[in-house]
């Protein structure tokens, strides 16, 4: 029986293995840079994340009382209703987060101040009354800050931790709920879609 005899098989040269080699890791390295762009261009124009918004009990409902001594010793009671946006913020000194968004509300502060539809008013969450006004007196905080030595007004709107942010329509009604560091932008966004549903 005759055998069939394989076909002859010229032997690679190393030089061209190598050469070969190198293509394929050029080929692989762009394939990956490809992907890089891709994905950096998806992060690039995706819109960022929403505010960090939670349920709450108070949201539609009426804005527990907000009345106190403020860290400078003056009576400060928010009117109710209070006629204008009111972003009612719980920090301390020792919180970093609420640090991260301090130069955010000193933004939104002024810029409200000069249109007029939006005001601030900080509450105090356990911390010492000297620490807060000393971080407010750094930070250049010209709003109302009230102290809450036994914490009556952070129970009445459920605050755990700072920071937390509540957004009080002009009726008087809670429209929002933080529990993040806020932007200026943030409350702008939250300001304004409160506007187009009526608030």
């Amino acid at each position: 029986m005759t055998g069939v005899l394989p076909p002859e098989t010229t032997p690679v040269p190393p030089q061209a293995q190598s050469t070969r080699r190198r293509h394929t890791a050029r080929w692989a390295a762009v394939a990956v840079l490809v992907v890089a762009a891709g994905l950096i261009a998806v992060l690039a124009t995706r819109p960022p994340a929403d505010v960090s918004e939670v349920q709450s009990p108070l949201v539609g409902q009426q804005a527990p009382p907000v009345r106190g001594l403020t860290v400078d010793g003056k009576a400060f009671a928010l009117t109710r209703p209070p006629g204008t946006f009111v972003v009612l913020n719980f920090f301390a000194s020792w919180c970093e987060p609420c640090q991260t968004e301090g130069p955010e509300l000193v933004r939104f502060a002024f810029e409200h101040q000069q249109t007029g539809d939006a005001r601030l008013v900080s509450v105090v969450f356990d911390d010492t009354t000297a620490a807060a006004r000393s971080y407010q007196a750094t930070l250049g905080a010209t709003w109302p800050t009230l102290a809450d030595p036994r914490g009556v007004i952070a129970l009445g709107y459920g605050v755990r931790a700072p920071p937390s942010t509540f957004l009080i329509a002009p009726d008087g009604r809670v429209v929002a709920y933080i529990v993040a560091p806020v932007t200026a932008s943030d409350l702008d966004g939250l300001i304004a879609r409160a506007k187009a549903t009526g608030a």
